[in-house]
């Protein structure tokens, strides 16, 4: 049981000298603190006894230097070592200075910001550089060694990647080609070329939209899922035990995505542009009174393959991205659950901008091919 802190005081002909007595913890101090301070106030030194203290914690010991102000190393202490030791650490951290307030300089904490934002573009792409070529060494040993590579993870990944995300994919497409039309239809029909909306919706479901929605809608799914995973597995130190048992975590991991999206993306780029047809048409047969039949043979006329092949075209280009971009941030996890909520977040906003970007680049070079 605890014993409330407590003290006596006897004047003597070298000083005034203090014997505490009881538990000086923050639990049992009360205000002994504050009459040790007013009983010694105006003593040029202080003599203390702590003989009688039984516990003493940071607490009690602050309370005590606060009320002899460091005159007690011109008296006499009488301690045992531990509460000596104690004394000397809470009077050394409470002589310690406070830090200067920092001066905010505009213009050059700025350029100290933008100093470090390029050490760190520079630094993220030597990382990345260094990310690609490992995924391109455990692809090459995939090649040469085909009865090495894990097709069981591989199926599994095609199928939560891939396939599940179908029915979402065919939804956001089906409305993107209806919205479509409908912009179609109101503009140009002040031109009074309403029915080359066919030819519009056509050109830009394939070309465009059903690779671009595929292509976000995998950025905000799958990248994210596999940062998720692989973080998750970074923060468990499951990947450091694969390392110690000899596997390597590219080609357990991070080559079975790769391989999963470049099966499925284009299976869901196709099934995009089918919906993203369908939608149009719909709205052309409701609001234009064109008839499906009518609708698909401009379509086949004056649109053709060729729109579609470069649609396709980008297709295993921007599944490389999304499962590299998700891979690697998923192995830049830290140790804490504040790590893999950024490293998510930063696939997914990495991932729809490559793909933004991915997409002007093609465009500008069909643009100089004439396609």
């Amino acid at each position: 049981m605890s014993k409330p802190a407590d003290f006596k005081l006897q004047e003597g002909e070298h000083g005034a000298t203090a014997f505490l007595s009881g538990d000086w913890t923050a639990e049992s101090l009360d205000d002994a603190g504050r009459r040790l301070t007013e009983v010694l106030l105006g003593s040029k030194a202080v003599n203390l006894d702590l003989s009688g203290v039984r516990r003493c914690d940071t607490a009690g010991a602050y309370a005590i230097v606060r009320a002899t102000d460091g005159r007690v190393s011109a008296g006499k202490l009488v301690a045992r070592p531990e509460q000596t030791r104690l004394l000397d650490l809470v009077s050394d951290a409470v002589q310690v200075e406070p830090s200067p307030p920092v001066v905010q300089r505009g213009f050059y904490d700025l350029a100290v910001r933008i100093g470090r934002g390029v050490f760190h573009l520079a630094g993220e792409a030597v990382e990345t550089f260094a990310f690609i070529g490992r995924v391109l060494v455990a692809a090459g040993r995939g090649f040469a060694m085909p009865h090495k590579v894990r097709w069981a993870p591989i199926v599994t990944l095609c199928e939560r990647a891939g396939l599940d995300a179908l029915p979402i994919v065919a939804v956001t497409t089906f409305f993107i080609g209806a919205v479509i039309a409908l912009l179609g239809i109101n503009v140009l029909s002040d031109f009074g070329a309403s029915v080359f909306v066919v030819e519009m919706i056509g050109i830009a479901v394939l070309r465009e939209f059903g690779v671009v929605i595929t292509a976000v809608l995998l950025a905000g799914r799958s990248a994210s899922a596999f940062t998720a995973e692989i973080g998750a597995m970074k923060m468990r130190q499951e990947i450091d035990a694969m390392r110690v048992m000899g596997v390597d975590p590219f080609e357990a991991l991070v080559l079975p995505r790769f391989v999963a999206l470049q099966l499925t993306m284009p299976l869901l780029t196709f099934v995009a542009d089918l919906a993203g047809l369908m939608g149009g048409m719909m709205v052309t047969w409701l609001v234009m009174d064109l008839s499906p039949t009518f609708f698909l043979q401009r379509i086949v006329d004056n649109v053709g393959l060729t729109h579609f092949i470069v649609g396709l075209v980008k297709v295993p280009i921007m599944a490389a991205v999304i499962a590299g971009i998700g891979s690697r941030q998923g192995m830049e996890v830290g140790g804490d659950v504040v790590s893999l909520g950024q490293r998510v977040t930063a696939s997914v906003v990495h991932a729809i901008f490559s793909i933004i970007l991915i997409d002007a680049i093609f465009a500008l070079i069909f643009m100089e091919l004439d396609f």
